[in-house]
């Protein structure tokens, strides 16, 4: 597709964080021309109720859901509920990219989502992560290593990653891929804003519970992004994957600071560790490894499509250390579905899409 032409855009769920998030990257997108807005039980009202922020696209008005709604579109960005995508993706056409920022196609195995969603598997679409290393084994050149970004020209369907998995993938593949680390005890402990749990409104959601509290969920190995991180370590190279992951919510309304550990593998050093890190991440716009000595915050990632990284190696454990940041909303979701959206429509893959964060 020529980038002077605009493609038309539907968004489905643009009463979420997420599909208003996409809007306000859609809104700035140079090749953008947004469509059809929909929602569930906000349809009817004007986007300005339930986004004010986005003040150009206020007095719009959401439509139902409904593939009549969604016909006539290039592009579907579907921002809804886990288990809602499959139903609407099946009635619109092959021609039409779909992107599913939820979880409904993320996972290869039907297992995997029938134990940790406990419903039907929707199927497997090509996933939105760009950036992913695919190394057939350990020790991978990572200069030349296969991406995910090669099989998404010309798809028209892309599952977006979710936004913890986004973190630890990025956060661990270097090392796994060049064989530098042992993804057999993996151990993430992630601090997570609030919006990754979506508007619905519960109790321990309330600013009352959750201003200076930090709260742990879905302890014990129960989180639903454990496969889809496993997933990705396989495709890095790990011939087995064991994970601890612990997500925490912490009092910010948007982020995720993600420390996830493993072993440093048998004769490894930690000059191999970090030239890993530099290797696989030199020419990514989205990844960047800090300076050694600078470590990420998920106040530098605010708003940006960009994951900030940091490796250490903690010599007395025997254990590589990674750190990194993200906005849960941008390279977590949104960001991540209109960079995939740009690849596959064949646009700069940068195309509305900013890399500086908003700070303080």
């Amino acid at each position: 597709m020529s980038s002077s032409q605009l493609v038309r855009v539907a968004v489905a769920g643009a009463s979420g964080y997420a599909g208003g998030e996409a809007l306000r990257l859609l809104a700035a997108h140079p090749f953008v021309e947004i469509g059809a807005l929909t929602a569930h039980a906000s349809a009817g009202s004007s986007l300005g109720e339930v986004q004010p922020h986005l003040r150009g696209l206020a007095h719009r008005i959401l439509e139902p859901t409904t593939p009549e709604t969604l016909a006539g579109h290039e592009v579907v960005l579907l921002a809804l509920p886990h288990g809602a995508s499959g139903q609407v993706a099946a009635q619109l056409p092959d021609d039409v990219l779909v992107i599913d920022l939820g979880a409904d196609h993320r996972l290869e195995s039907a297992s995997d989502w029938e134990q940790f969603y406990g419903s039907t598997h929707a199927g497997t679409w090509p996933y939105g992560m760009p950036e992913l290393i695919h190394a057939e084994a350990p020790g991978a050149d990572l200069a030349t290593a296969a991406r995910q970004r090669d099989k998404l020209p010309g798809t028209r369907r892309i599952a977006v990653p979710g936004c913890n998995v986004t973190a630890v993938t990025l956060g661990l593949q270097p090392g796994v891929a060049a064989g530098v680390v042992e993804a057999t005890d993996v151990v993430a402990v992630l601090a997570n804003g609030y919006s990754g749990a979506g508007k619905a409104l519960k109790p321990h959601l309330l600013a009352s519970e959750a201003l200076g509290s930090a709260q742990p969920y879905a302890v014990g190995g129960t989180h639903r992004h454990i496969p889809e991180i496993r997933q990705n370590l396989r495709a890095a190279g790990a011939p087995d994957v064991t994970l601890s992951f612990t997500p925490t919510l912490v009092p910010m309304s948007r982020g995720i600071l993600a420390t996830a550990t493993a072993p440093l593998a048998p004769g490894a050093d930690p000059e191999q560790v970090r030239a890993a890190w530099e290797a696989a991440y030199a020419d990514e716009p989205f990844v960047h490894l800090l300076p050694e000595g600078q470590w990420p915050s998920t106040a530098m990632t605010l708003g940006a499509n960009m994951a900030l990284v940091q490796v250490a190696v903690d010599a007395a454990a025997r254990r590589v250390v990674t750190v990194t940041a993200i906005d849960n909303l941008v390279k977590g979701t949104a960001g991540a579905a209109v960079q995939s959206m740009n690849l596959a429509l064949g646009l700069r893959e940068t195309a509305g899409l900013i890399t500086e964060g908003v700070a303080p």
